[in-house]
């Protein structure tokens, strides 16, 4: 199933993490993905070297793609990008707010172009409002949204691990253009889609929003214990390896007290009778909590849990996660060499295994791509004074 999009032409001004991963999903699904990128190359190239010499980044999301140096500010390269789109049935940028459309490459002007062209712009803030012109990266957006203000520890605000807002906005990009191709199928005409990493985080804040606003008080930081649900956080078996429980119903705070901590008579205590009055009371049913879980193993306390139907889970690091017993990878080929990823999370039941997509180098298609689009490049360059005239006064979109 992973050429349903096969015949599907994207092309994308993409660099960071948000673009390329819009493009990379729709590259999985079988699209073929003309990535644009700067002589200099897409700067998350840049980022680290730990994926034999490469950026772990740009492995992980351009596999599948096609590499393309076009410097779009230059003639002869805006018109081989002109040539491109009007062949393509999608369009990805997320370049510096206005960039694409200083160039006359506005997204708006393309769809007047080219009716069928689906559009999809990706931005930090959206084109509008006081932010519309501000550069933003991830970790800028955690900031502003108010997501570092509920991760961490109560001491002190932390950035989410991964890059959040950037993969949100990725991901509804994506979401966003399947949506597109189906209306498309439907009514024919393209149409743009508007993607900014705050509203997309923003979104997804709906719950620490509602609490200060309504509720008068946004949740906590509290580390690695739920701001709303007790137990349902991270506790040391042994003193050593730490797991992490989650308890969502008295049904399940009956069998934790009775099976897992052997003490029924908490189960009807005052102080720990519901779910707020457990949240209410968390230092003490902490201290109860570890008090008995100090004293068994982990292989003790995992046994119980399991035997008492507890959701409970390892608290992992990072290696140990690499070597986990449900962890699918899948090769990919890189100009270094052979490097293995963690696998689509999209399966089918009918297909057979992930394809093998490569990472490109850098520039490594534009010699065949200026080739095979050179006719639709050429008929931009003998088109009419006027339309260029048009497109280099592209409108607000």
């Amino acid at each position: 199933m992973s050429d349903l999009l096969r015949g599907t032409l994207v092309v994308s001004l993409e660099q960071a993490v948000a673009g390329p991963f819009a493009s990379a999903k729709l590259a999985a699904a079988g699209a073929r993905v003309i990535k644009v990128e700067r002589p200099e190359g897409d700067f998350a190239r840049g980022y680290d070297e730990a994926a034999r010499g490469q950026s772990s980044y740009f492995v992980w999301l351009n596999r599948g793609k096609e590499s393309v140096v076009l410097d779009f500010k230059d003639p002869e390269d805006a018109r081989v990008l002109q040539g491109l789109v009007a062949r393509a049935d999608v369009f990805i940028q997320n370049l510096t707010p206005g960039s694409t459309r200083r160039a006359g490459f506005g997204s708006g002007d393309l769809r007047r172009r080219y009716p069928r062209l689906i559009t999809c712009d990706i931005s930090g803030y959206g084109e509008t409002g006081p932010y519309g012109r501000m550069r933003a990266y991830d970790t800028l957006v955690q900031g502003e949204a108010g997501i570092s203000a509920v991760t961490g520890h109560p001491d002190a605000p932390a950035r989410v691990g991964i890059s959040i807002c950037d993969i949100s906005a990725g991901f509804h990009a994506y979401a966003g253009i399947l949506e597109a191709l189906l209306r498309r199928e439907r009514s024919g005409a393209g149409s743009g889609v508007k993607v900014s990493l705050f509203d997309c985080v923003a979104d997804w804040m709906a719950v620490p929003y509602l609490h200060e606003v309504f509720g008068g008080r946004a949740p906590q930081r509290g580390g690695l214990h739920h701001p709303s649900i007790a137990p349902y956080g991270a506790y040391s078996a042994g003193g050593r390896q730490a797991v992490n429980i989650a308890i969502q119903n008295e049904r399940e705070w009956e069998r934790f007290c009775t099976d897992v901590l052997q003490q029924p008579n908490l189960v009807q205590a005052e102080r720990f009778k519901t779910n707020s009055e457990r949240v209410r009371n968390r230092r003490e049913l902490d201290a109860v909590i570890g008090a008995v879980f100090e004293r068994l193993s982990l292989s003790e306390l995992e046994r119980r849990l399991e035997a008492a139907d507890i959701a409970f889970g390892r608290l992992n690091s990072v290696a140990q996660f690499a070597a986990h017993p449900q962890l699918r990878t899948v090769e990919a080929e890189t100009p270094a060499g052979s490097i293995r990823l963690p696998a689509d999370p999209l399966r089918w039941d009918d297909e057979a295994g992930e394809q093998v997509r490569r990472v490109p180098a850098l520039g490594e298609h534009t010699v065949a791509v200026r080739a095979e689009f050179g006719a639709a490049a050429q008929h931009v360059k003998e088109g009419s004074n006027a339309g260029s005239r048009r497109l280099g006064r592209a409108s607000e979109d």
